[in-house]
């Protein structure tokens, strides 16, 4: 065995070449090599590794023996035993190579122990000496139906078979060396020649029907996972397989010879693909089935990466983030995407949801819960794999760790659509991908969300104008423009400061947030989807049957088919629902997510809106609002463990800072979350300032005495509550028309679907689109009149308790007005237009609407300045609508003979202002332009002129314009009611007008009295 290894460079070119041509030409007995194999190779084909073989002894030296492995078992000598270097190493290449010189040795072993004969013929007649070999002579001999990888695998389990017993025998440090040395060219030389016939397995005689190169070793790879399937397990314990305890070596050899130059990325990047994109990974089961074959896959990937050397080869292989690949196809493109997709959604695995959940409404609670556990384990198991091997790959060097990010990064940017309202799912990645990237991203955020939130000061605020890494370019901001918000990335850029690049921690922290925007919430979005699906369905099987007529009619097969197809559906859509919510519902999962959000919703913010906060992607906020919301509905036990201090925290910063958000319904949203969590918080003791569709909350606090007790305060400060009022005036206007409007459309429908004759003769594109019309204004309707029931609730409440807010100027009159108006619509001509079919589906109860207005109207019946505003009313006032209104009551037990009697009496009153009211507006005459408001065209009683505008109006107008927008009803330019300027010298020639008209007028009325008289 020579001591020094050749190298490709070495003057022997000419004998390394004629080894390889003879290698291919040569055949073993009854032994077929392929085609391919006998062409001669030129000198830029791949060749073995640059390392001459041991030298093989000449036959006329010495006899070779059978060979025979060492003893293990050392002799006990007191002196160290002396090694034979040149028989140890003629024994041992014998042994390791399982080869002889002697034909008869060959014929001793049946010729497992390969016969070298064309070996022994050309020493013999070209006298070439030992350190001439470049090359396996075996390889073109091998028994029948071994492969080549198979003798190299035999031979390198018998170099470590060799070095254990040589390092047990007790011989000097110095033969120990020497014979280590000689057994490491060995292996070098065997596993030179297996990377050569990973790559090009057709270079070597070869069986027939086989599989040759990258599927060879990958076999080994699958069977590592205790878990895998009967197909991918060993299938014997021959010497020439590796088992599960030879892999990681023999890969760490592969590594240490390849990796210089890149060559291992020729060696095992096609292992790598045939391992990553196997067909286990695409069975329809998916993670289900008796086999669970993706787990050889995922136990083949572990150790591949847990070699740094192979974690940076597959991050720079061509399909680690193929440049080709789309939304859709990256999850099969990529070589983590087949594996990274497997899950639980139905449109993804059908087949999986068939198994688990069939007949969802036959199942017991028990049952289903058995199938969430065995799916949810199985789901942890991938996850938790997943993470460990991309957390590997990030620790395996800065290279791979970036091409990690990177790779995060495109999935986002290829998926900006899949957050948008209506998106074809075929043309963006599948929920299943999505959602599993999302527990990845999640578990690496894990370290740096520490209770005390120590670790938030190593987040890049500067993130989005320091790395181009997630694309706004497209995104709405939190309270900037599109310009204002390039410019500030601009000017970062550009600021001079050195400022290094973004840092793990806040790459995790955004890219978090980005997949959570674009993967998981669009995920819980089609969950939320399929309930109203499911509701629509119902709605439907309740048309289809009717009032049951058809039974026993011609029509009956027919409505039956179509019943059975309706229920078959929503036995699809339930099936569909427990799918998603093995995965939405996973305590763990959802424990991690609340997590994040509530560490993403801690983040301090400056009473002044930094330019930081404004450019940031309006997203953000809108997520952690609608998550929140979802755990709220399905996992509310989760708040008792974290988050719910946070989470009122966040929802009362930004109802009291509104300034900090420009989407008005972003701030509605807040409003409902705020509306939905408050069950949760009713021990809590805050104070509410802020409202609008909330009228939960504060009923809540009205039953609460100490709630009570603080909101009554709220209210002595009437500048404040007046506009606390004006958002319950908004809302009870805008939902009571809503609700009104809803019903009666769903009234029109229903009265033309009754006319069955009529009905008939339209055709079936006609019904079922009003069918679906109906189906949606019944699902708004019920959701109108619940709100729009709450809200007059607390308007009865609080006018009970405190009126002064209620009858400021700019108040008053839409009050009455809007009680009013509501009340013709429930009592007056009309109120058959509101009539539906069974109105309790649609949570409307006219009844209690009606007692709840009549209550505001006894409430304030003594108020002088609402008797005047409702007396004012001349469009909808009329006595005879409140005797109608008053009848009804008492005829179904509304109200009390006492309480109609005070009702009556209160309209009388009105009824006195009303004639005074006229009477003064005669008087008055025509009025000149200059004293009447600009808006309302009415006399004004204290004029102030609008700074920018100029314009002058009524001060209790420019009041009523402000509670809901701040700016000049004339110009837009922003208003506050401190800038209005008081016009004293108009004031003074309006009051004049009005004392000169109305002495004028009873001056009138006293000649007229006289002329009476006499």
């Amino acid at each position: 065995m020579g001591d020094n290894p050749s190298t490709p460079l070495d003057d022997a070119e000419r004998i390394r070449l004629k080894r390889l041509a003879k290698l291919q030409t040569a055949e073993a007995p009854g032994r077929t090599s392929p085609a391919a194999s006998t062409s001669t190779l030129s000198p830029s084909q791949p060749q073995p590794a640059a390392v001459k073989p041991p030298p093989a002894p000449s036959p006329a030296k010495r006899q070779t023996p059978a060979p025979v492995v060492p003893s293990p078992i050392p002799a006990k000598k007191k002196a160290p035993v002396k090694l034979d270097l040149a028989f140890w190493e003629h024994e041992s290449i014998g042994f390791i190579f399982n080869v002889t010189l002697e034909r008869s040795v060959a014929e001793q072993t049946a010729y497992e122990t390969v016969w070298l004969k064309h070996l022994v013929e050309e020493f013999e007649s070209e006298g070439l000496s030992s350190d001439d070999l470049e090359y396996l002579p075996v390889l073109a001999s091998l028994p029948a139906q071994q492969t080549t990888f198979e003798y190299l695998v035999g031979a390198w389990k018998r170099v470590n078979t060799t070095k254990s017993a040589l390092l047990k025998k007790g011989y000097s440090p110095l033969d120990t060396q020497a014979a280590l040395l000689r057994l490491e060219k060995l292996r070098e030389l065997i596993i030179s020649y297996t990377g050569l016939t990973l790559q090009e397995p057709e270079m070597f005689p070869q069986p027939q029907g086989r599989p040759l190169g990258p599927p060879e070793l990958v076999g080994p790879l699958l069977s590592l996972s205790a878990l895998s399937g009967p197909l991918f397990a060993p299938t014997s314990s021959s010497p020439n397989t590796l088992t599960p305890s030879d892999i990681e070596q023999f890969l760490q050899d592969l590594a240490r010879r390849f990796e210089p130059d890149n060559e291992i990325d020729g060696v095992l990047g096609p292992v790598v693909k045939a391992l990553l994109f196997h067909e286990s990974l695409f069975r329809p089961e998916g993670l289900g089935g008796g086999d669970a074959n993706w787990r050889g896959v995922v136990g083949g990937l572990e150790l591949l990466v847990s070699i740094k050397p192979i974690a940076t080869m597959i991050t720079r292989m061509e399909e680690w983030n193929p440049a080709n690949a789309t939304a859709p196809t990256f999850e099969r493109m990529a070589l983590l995407g087949p594996l990274c997709r497997l899950g639980v959604f139905s449109r993804e695995w059908p087949a999986l949801g068939t198994s688990y959940f069939s007949d969802p409404e036959k199942r017991s609670r028990d049952d289903v819960e058995s199938s969430f556990a065995s799916l949810r384990g199985t789901l942890k198991s991938l996850q938790s794999s997943l993470f460990q091997i991309f957390n590997t790959l990030v620790r395996a060097g800065s290279e791979p760790r970036e091409a990690v990010l990177q790779w995060f990064a495109r999935v986002i940017s290829l998926n900006s659509r899949r957050a948008g309202t209506h998106v074809d799912p075929e043309t963006v990645a599948s929920d299943s991908f999505m959602v599993n990237l999302q527990t990845i991203l999640l578990r690496f955020a894990e370290p740096f969300m520490d209770a005390s939130y120590s670790k938030m000061d190593r987040i890049d605020p500067l993130f989005y104008a320091r790395s181009p890494r997630i694309d706004l370019k497209e995104e709405t901001r939190i309270k900037a423009t599109s310009d204002e918000a390039a410019e500030w990335e601009r000017a970062q850029r550009n600021s001079g400061d050195a400022a290094p690049e973004p840092n793990f921690i806040s790459n995790i922290f955004y890219l978090t947030i980005a997949m959570s925007h674009y993967g998981y919430l669009k995920t819980i979005q089609t969950f939320n989807n399929l309930a109203k699906h499911l509701e629509d369905l119902k709605r439907h099987l309740e048309y289809i049957n009717g009032d049951g007529s058809w039974m026993g009619s011609p029509m009956q097969a027919r409505v039956e088919a179509a019943i059975n197809q309706v229920k078959n559906e929503q036995n699809k859509i339930r099936i569909q629902q427990l799918a998603f919510q093995t995965q939405l519902s996973d305590p763990e999962f959802t424990f991690r997510s609340l997590g994040f959000t509530t560490f993403l919703s801690t983040i301090p913010l400056p009473e002044e809106v930094p330019l930081s906060f404004r450019v940031l992607p309006e997203y953000i906020i809108e997520d952690i609002v609608e998550y929140f919301l979802f755990v709220v509905q399905t996992s509310p036990d989760k708040f008792e463990m974290t988050g719910k201090i946070e989470l009122m925290t966040f929802i009362l910063t930004f109802l009291n800072c509104t300034w900090y958000i420009k989407n008005p319904f972003l701030k509605a949203k807040i409003n409902d979350m705020l509306g939905t969590l408050f069950p949760l918080l009713e021990s809590s003791k805050f104070h509410i300032r802020k409202r609008r569709n909330i009228s939960h909350i504060l009923k809540v606090i009205w039953n609460n005495p100490t709630h009570r007790e603080a909101l009554s305060i709220e209210a002595k400060n009437v500048d404040k509550f007046v506009r606390f009022v004006n958002l319950m005036m908004n809302d009870v206007t805008y939902l009571m028309n809503e609700s009104f409007s809803e019903l009666t459309q769903i009234h029109e429908i229903q009265v033309e679907m009754k006319d069955q004759a009529t009905w008939n003769t339209r055709t079936q594109e006609y019904r079922r689109e009003r069918e679906g019309t109906l189906r949606s204004l019944e699902r708004q309707a019920s959701s109108y009149t619940t709100l729009s029931r709450s809200t007059v609730e607390l308007l009865k409440v609080f006018t009970a308790e405190t009126k002064a807010p209620f009858m400021v100027p700019e108040i008053v009159d839409r009050l009455a007005a809007m009680l009013d108006y509501n009340l013709v619509a429930l009592v007056g001509p009309k109120y058959q237009e509101l009539r539906v079919q069974d109105p309790e589906k649609l949570k409307f109860d006219p009844k209690a609407l009606l007692s709840d207005i009549i209550q505001v109207f006894l409430n304030l019946r003594d108020e002088p300045d609402f008797i005047r505003a409702v007396a004012g009313d001349a469009r909808s006032f009329s006595r005879e609508v409140f005797e109608k209104a008053a009848n009804v009551a008492f005829r179904v037990s509304l109200k009390s003979s006492t309480e109609i009697e005070q009702l009556m009496a209160f309209v009388t009153k009105v009824e006195e202002v009303k004639l005074a009211l006229e009477a003064d507006d005669e008087d008055l005459g025509e009025i000149p332009d200059e004293f009447q408001d600009s808006l309302m065209a009415t006399i004004m009683r204290d004029p102030v002129r609008l700074p920018s505008s100029r314009a002058v109006v009524d001060r209790s107008t420019i009041k009523s314009h402000l509670l809901s927008d701040p700016t000049d009803p004339f110009n837009r330019s922003p208003l506050k009611i401190e800038d209005v300027i008081p016009d004293l010298e108009l004031k003074a020639r309006i009051d004049a007008f009005l004392i000169e008209r109305r002495n004028k007028g009873k001056g009138q009325q006293d000649v007229d009295m006289a002329e009476d008289k006499s």
